[in-house]
């Protein structure tokens, strides 16, 4: 019998990530036309007109297939593969707790349509469940001294105050961000599945197998959500699926050293698109909250581009940064490629803010 302790063996095992991988691809891609009908029925669909492009009346339900994909198989690498660190099993169970009430929030809203403000109090409830379970970013490394920089030390008497808002900031930023993105066919889930991805492999080669399974499970389910939602959609995952995508990233991405800066490679161009929506919008006396068509990829769409070049624009870029992110060592080159990407989205945003056809809306 091996001596080595179990992370030592399931590091050297793929079998446990291609089963985890295709339950949920299997799910998701199973549960999706049930999802269609389910939206059918409850007349939950999206009707064009407005920032939508879409024809014909398309159901808002996708969040079912997307939920019960990764959910199915991450329970199953919990029983399978449990971790032999009792944190990493505490910290899990928030993601899947937070998950759960993300979901059911997301379905209500997807029925009701709710306004912005309840989506907020939703989302900062889901981020002090990560927190109870001690998901939370208490330290990271600087990238210009190499040096671990402990916050609570920091900043001795307010510490865990700012421990608990950058959390919070950190998690409902990325769920608004994954709510935004989903504005085109196949974008929000298709970026959802190369940042889960990367986000395997990290932590794959960190040590954390068991851990690693959970972003495999969310890869399976948003590549099995995508045959339906890409180009032209038959389902949108609307409010809960982007609920569950944006905080299963957000609370994913704190679980392994360095991830957060892959996020924030990975989905740092979306993130730059709402941060200029939501300066752009106060600039001119408007709401953040409201719908528009001012995001970055509406304004491509309408420079000209069809909807698949300006995804796979998107593919393409979120594939080129978190490679880089994985395949450089260097967090001061990290920080250098951050930036550059940064200058370069916000010079983008500007020339389309006063070249494409909707420019002042």
């Amino acid at each position: 019998m091996s001596s080595d302790p179990p992370s030592a063996v399931y590091r050297h095992l793929i079998m446990p990530f291609v089963i985890v991988f295709a339950i949920s691809f299997v799910l998701a891609l199973s549960l999706t036309p049930f999802s269609v009908w389910v939206g059918r029925r409850l007349r939950a669909v999206d009707r064009p007109g407005g920032r939508r492009t879409h024809a014909g009346d398309v159901p808002r339900m996708g969040g079912i297939a997307l939920f019960g994909g990764f959910v199915g198989g991450a329970v199953l690498a919990f029983v399978l593969w449990p971790p032999a660190n009792p944190a990493d099993v505490r910290r899990l169970t928030a993601v899947l707790a937070g998950t759960a009430f993300a979901f059911l929030f997301g379905l209500w809203d997807d029925r009701r349509e709710l306004s912005a403000w309840p989506q907020f109090a939703a989302q900062a409830a889901v981020g002090l469940i990560a927190i109870a379970g001690t998901v939370f970013i208490e330290r990271f490394t600087n990238p210009l001294t190499d040096q671990l920089v402990v916050i609570p030390e920091v900043v001795p008497l307010f510490g865990w105050g700012v421990v608990v808002a950058v959390t919070l900031f950190w998690v409902m930023g990325m769920m608004n961000t994954v709510n935004w993105l989903d504005g085109l066919d196949g974008l929000a889930a298709g970026v959802g599945f190369i940042a889960a991805t990367l986000f395997a492999v990290h932590s794959y080669r960190l040590g954390q197998p068991e851990v690693a399974l959970f972003p495999t499970a969310l890869a399976g389910a948003c590549l099995g959500f995508l045959p339906f939602n890409f180009h032209p959609a038959r389902v949108f995952m609307g409010t809960a699926g982007a609920m569950v995508l944006g905080y299963a990233l957000a609370t994913l991405s704190i679980l392994a050293p360095a991830r957060i800066a892959t996020a924030l490679l990975v989905m740092g161009v979306p993130i730059v698109d709402v941060a200029w929506l939501i300066v752009s919008r106060w600039r001119r006396g408007e709401s953040p909250t409201r719908a528009g068509r001012d995001h970055l990829h509406h304004r491509l769409l309408d420079l000209g581009l069809s909807q698949r070049q300006i995804v796979a624009i998107y593919y393409l870029f979120c594939l080129f940064f978190g490679g880089l992110a994985l395949g450089v060592a260097s967090r001061l080159f990290k920080l250098v490629a951050l930036l550059a990407m940064v200058v370069g989205t916000l010079i983008a945003l500007w020339w389309l803010s006063r070249h494409s056809r909707d420019g002042k809306r």
